[in-house]
């Protein structure tokens, strides 16, 4: 599969840099925190959004680290499932990737979704996960 996403494109070999790694790592911070922010004051669209956000660029991180720069989202999952799928739970992994389609339902819309649909726990849930998958991946990265 990885072999596949680099011959379509999809996925270009780089050099590892954990510089952009760290980088990432702290755009996905920034990103829960305003996540919170907007959980707080009740726009919890935009909670979800933020908070798959974060999971993108902590993912993003890993890509970084390996030597890999994404052409789009999906990659971005596809990679970690097939690299990490005995490294990191799969419920990130999958998650990650529910939120990836949420989100992209939020900003582009569609006509099954309604953003007002979104309720307080679903953002909760989006932060929550977002901040495990960081703790994780941060430690990874470390290794």
């Amino acid at each position: 599969m990885i072999e596949d996403l680099i011959r379509e494109g999809q996925l270009i070999k780089t050099r590892p840099d954990l510089k952009k790694a760290e980088k990432s790592i702290i755009l996905a911070e920034n990103k829960i925190e305003k996540a919170k922010v907007e959980l707080g004051v009740e726009i919890y669209d935009n909670a979800v959004v933020s908070a798959y956000t974060a999971m993108f660029h902590t993912a993003r991180a890993l890509l970084f680290k390996d030597g890999f720069k994404e052409r789009n989202h999906y990659v971005v999952c596809e990679y970690l499932r097939e690299r990490y799928r005995n490294t990191v739970e799969m419920k990130y992994i999958n998650e990650l990737n529910v939120l990836r389609t949420t989100r992209h339902k939020i900003i582009y819309g569609d006509d099954e979704t309604n953003i007002k649909e979104i309720q307080r726990a679903e953002a909760e849930s989006a932060i929550k996960t977002a901040e495990g998958f960081l703790v994780f991946i941060r430690k990874l990265i470390k290794q």
